[in-house]
This record gives structure tokens, C-alpha cells and sequence, in this order.
């Protein structure tokens, strides 16, 4: 990624060297928790976790082990703290700048990654770039695609899950069903978040009216739409922004 960036940003955009930097953030896989074996998830997190720090990623969410079924209970999300906090403070290979430098296997599998995404990025110019493949649901369709054969290769084992597909618990037609904490707001709470929202609507009425005269009128020219955005975010609420998209873009209606 920060080649493609650095690459992209210098050639095609002539970017300064600053710009050329890439920062990004890492979420770990939420496709690779599953249900069943729920506690193998954490496993998982930590290999992806891993990977994520070695790379010096600039951010990094671990995933609870249990938002394959519900909202992370606080107990799952210290455990998913504590991928990090351990990987940070106890391993001691994660205090090394970039301990997979020179790894032959890291370096190949970069280059193929690199050069798959630039083959993509060709295919969406080929269809009128970004907003002319979504006119074809090109980028719609290569991401169902890709979720088909997932789920084909989870379902007939050529993908290997452990205690999914594979390796899977002897025990556990017969076993009881561990009890899993749902976590859900209350009436109370939803009633009290709505009561923050309309006090800080009303709070910002008149600011917010001057915000969003901008944002209308940015987006409707050639102006920096972003700038704008973030003067907006300050004074006025989701709902009002997306309503100040709508009234002058309309809805998106795909022509297919």
C-alpha cells in the first residue's frame, strides 16, 4: 500500500514528498471470525495483529473474539486490548523497526499483491475509472464474486477453518450451548443519546445554517469538498450533512 501510494501520488498527482508518506490504519479481519469456536478468534487476531505491527501500521483495531454474533461485551474487548498491549510490551521482536526486512517470502508475496492491485486499478480505467465501473456494478459484482468463492471453498473444505470446517469439536452436537452476553442499549440510553443529538442541533442552529450554505455550495462547484466538510462536522450532525448532499446531489441510482 505505501508503494502503490508513494508511486501513485509522485507520478500521477505530483505530489510533494510529504504527500508521498502514507499513513494508514489496521482492522483486523472481521471475515475470519466465525461462531463456532468463537475463542479461536482471538488466535487469529493476534496472527493478523502481528503482521499489522511488524508492518508499522500508524493505528491498529484488534477485533473482539465475539463480534462474530454480537456487540463486543467489555470483558472480549480487554482481551482484544490485550493482543496488543502483549505483542507491544512482551514480544520482543515487535520493539525491532522492521524485523521481516529482507524475508524472501514477505518481499515476493508484496510484489504479487502490488502488482494484482495495479491490474485492478487498470480494469476500473478501462470502465471510465471509479464512477464509470460503479455505473457497470463492476466493483459490486468483483466483491460478491470474491465472497461466492470464499464461501464455496469455507463450504467444501478447500479452505481449511479450524473448528469450522475442519478439526472441528467432537463434542459439540452433545455439548451445551455456552451462554453469550448480548450487549443492548437500553431505552434509557437510546432516549438519552437522542436528547444530546437534538441539544446539540439546536445549540448550533446558526452556525450550522452558514455550514452547511458551504458545503452546498462546495459541492456544487469545483471547490474542495473536504475542507468544508470538516467545518460542517464541527456545527452540525450526520443527518444534516447527508440532507445538504441529497438536496443538491440527489440520491445515487446506479443505470443498469
Amino acid at each position: 500500500a505505501r508503494r502503490i501510494w508513494a508511486v501513485a501520488m509522485k507520478e500521477k498527482y505530483g505530489a510533494n514528498e510529504r504527500s508521498q508518506k502514507l499513513k494508514y490504519h489496521v482492522q483486523t479481519s472481521g471475515r475470519s471470525l466465525h461462531a463456532q469456536e468463537m475463542d479461536f478468534n482471538d488466535i487469529r487476531t493476534t496472527l493478523q495483529a502481528l503482521i499489522a505491527i511488524y508492518d508499522n501500521c500508524n493505528s491498529l483495531h484488534t477485533n473482539a473474539y465475539d463480534e462474530a454474533v454480537t456487540t463486543p461485551t467489555e470483558d472480549s474487548v480487554r482481551r482484544a486490548l490485550a493482543i496488543q498491549l502483549i505483542i507491544n510490551r512482551e514480544w520482543g521482536l515487535a520493539m525491532n523497526e522492521n524485523p521481516l526486512q529482507g524475508s524472501y517470502i514477505i518481499d515476493e508475496l508484496t510484489d504479487l499483491v502490488e502488482e494484482a492491485v495495479l491490474q485492478e486499478f487498470e480494469r476500473i480505467s478501462e470502465r471510465g475509472g471509479v464512477l464509470g465501473a460503479m455505473e457497470t456494478g463492476y466493483q459490486r459484482g468483483r466483491i460478491q464474486d470474491e465472497s461466492m468463492l470464499y464461501e464455496q471453498r469455507k463450504h467444501d473444505g478447500t479452505l481449511p477453518i479450524i473448528g469450522v470446517n475442519t478439526f472441528r469439536n467432537p463434542h459439540a452436537d452433545t455439548a451445551e450451548p455456552g451462554a453469550v452476553e448480548l450487549a443492548r442499549a437500553t431505552e434509557e440510553e437510546k432516549a438519552a443519546q437522542l436528547r444530546r443529538v437534538r441539544g446539540y442541533r439546536d445549540g448550533h442552529q446558526d452556525d450550522a445554517h452558514a455550514a452547511l450554505a458551504a458545503l452546498k455550495a462546495a459541492a456544487t462547484s469545483d471547490a474542495n469538498v473536504f475542507g468544508v466538510l470538516m467545518d460542517a462536522a464541527r456545527v452540525c450532525t450526520l443527518q444534516q450533512i447527508t440532507d445538504a448532499f441529497f438536496e443538491v446531489g440527489g440520491q445515487y441510482r446506479r443505470n443498469v
